[in-house]
């Protein structure tokens, strides 16, 4: 469960603004204050900011556009708006908030000026909002019933779907004529008052004071609606606007160029010690690595001299480059008629004779040589013996042996077994 303290923005910044303690679940943790910013600044204690913006600054309304999200949505915004708006969408700031269930997407415009002025006020008081939300976002909606918050001279109004908006001088009566769910009677035309929602239902939120100035509105809505259900707030529009916005309602305004930067620099610095000692160690490793690199070559270089003066010391008129010192040694041991073949005779002699070890009621009758290959004639029980002899010679990993041939000769197996060195 994490705390906020939600604080409203008056109109100017003399004026006095509002603050409260409240939680995620609903809750509100402490009495409302009132002052100015610095003293709302003192009530922070470390708990994250929303702040209140004036709904009469903000047009809060919803559109239908397939892009999910990102720079791309903003930049569609004032394009799918600029039609229902009268200043410049240059000078104009949209923010999105999470896609409702029917598809409609939250929108907030506000004027750049407004932002910047609001962002000012929080940046000279001290203060770091996470949220920036018209206040109108706080009177909760509610399926199948319609919402109107008095405060002053405000009228806030939902209809429990997509349509939320603020008015100011106005009765409530006023405010649902507007959202088209009243008819208005003044021109007395007769055929209007079958288009009034007579079935629909009015939560009003107001103080005692406005409960009996607006008495006589009160009367005509019930003759007008279903039901007219009023609440009373003791302290004000603050504590039931704070705890909707505070479980997640509404479009928070800091996006785009008004969002949240990311400090990379305080958060880097409880790591900077360990990054410049990994940094040293990566530059002490490379510096060795280079050391070694120049000895290799230093030594190289070195045999690969004293390699050409002993080659020409034996091939006096031979003058070439020497390129593979490995074949050049080869090409001596053949003049000299060397044996350059691999030892293979007598070791896999060894290694047959270790499987026959193993294996003695088997017996050889013939053993050939030729080209680093030997020929074995074998006789033995049955098929699992001689699989044995093929699987003890091949486990030494330096020998292959293959089974060539096997015939039934009487109640023995007579087979060919080639053993060749691994790789040859």
């Amino acid at each position: 469960m994490a705390e906020y303290l939600v604080i409203r923005l008056g109109q100017t910044v003399d004026q006095a603004v509002e603050w409260i303690v409240v939680d995620d679940n609903g809750t509100r943790r402490s009495q409302p204050g009132v002052g100015s910013l610095p003293e709302a600044a003192q009530a922070v204690g470390g708990r994250p900011v929303i702040a209140l913006v004036p709904a009469t600054a903000a047009l809060t309304t919803t559109v239908d556009i397939p892009i999910r999200g990102g720079s791309r949505l903003r930049a569609a915004l004032p394009y799918a708006l600029e039609e229902n708006l009268a200043d410049d969408v240059d000078t104009l700031h949209f923010a999105s908030g999470l896609r409702r269930d029917n598809g409609q997407l939250p929108v907030a415009v506000v004027a750049r000026a407004r932002m910047d002025e609001w962002t000012s006020w929080l940046d000279d008081a001290g203060i770091t909002a996470i949220r920036m939300v018209p206040e109108n976002y706080g009177l909760a909606r509610l399926p199948g019933t319609m919402s109107v918050l008095i405060d002053g001279d405000c009228v806030m109004f939902n209809d429990g779907t997509d349509t939320e908006f603020v008015m100011q001088g106005v009765l409530p009566s006023d405010a649902l004529v507007a959202a088209g769910m009243l008819s208005d009677h003044s021109d007395d035309d007769p055929d209007d008052a079958d288009d009034a929602d007579s079935s629909g239902h009015l939560l009003v939120y107001c103080d005692a004071a406005d409960e009996d100035r607006l008495s006589h509105d009160w009367i005509a809505l019930r003759h007008e609606l279903h039901s007219v259900d009023i609440n009373l707030l003791p302290d004000g529009a603050l504590p039931k606007l704070a705890v909707t916005v505070a479980s997640g309602a509404g479009v928070n305004l800091l996006q785009g160029q008004y969002g949240t930067r990311t400090d990379y620099r305080s958060q880097f610095r409880p790591w900077r010690n360990a990054a410049i000692l990994l940094l040293g160690l990566m530059v002490v490793g490379l510096v060795s690595k280079t050391v070694d690199y120049y000895r290799l070559q230093q030594e190289e270089a070195a045999l690969r001299a004293q390699f050409i003066e002993e080659y020409q010391q034996i091939r006096p008129g031979d003058t070439r480059e020497v390129l593979d010192p490995l074949n050049a040694v080869r090409s001596i041991k053949q003049g000299l008629g060397a044996a350059t073949g691999p030892q293979v005779f007598l070791p896999s002699l060894r290694q047959l004779g270790e499987a026959l070890a193993q294996n003695s009621s088997a017996r050889i009758e013939t053993i050939s040589y030729r080209a680093g290959i030997i020929d074995v004639r074998i006789t033995s029980p049955d098929v699992a013996t001689l699989d044995k002899i093929q699987k003890s010679v091949s486990a030494s990993g330096q020998f292959e042996a293959s089974i060539q041939s096997t015939d039934q000769v009487a109640d023995e197996i007579s087979s060919r077994l080639q053993i060749r060195e691994v790789g040859s």
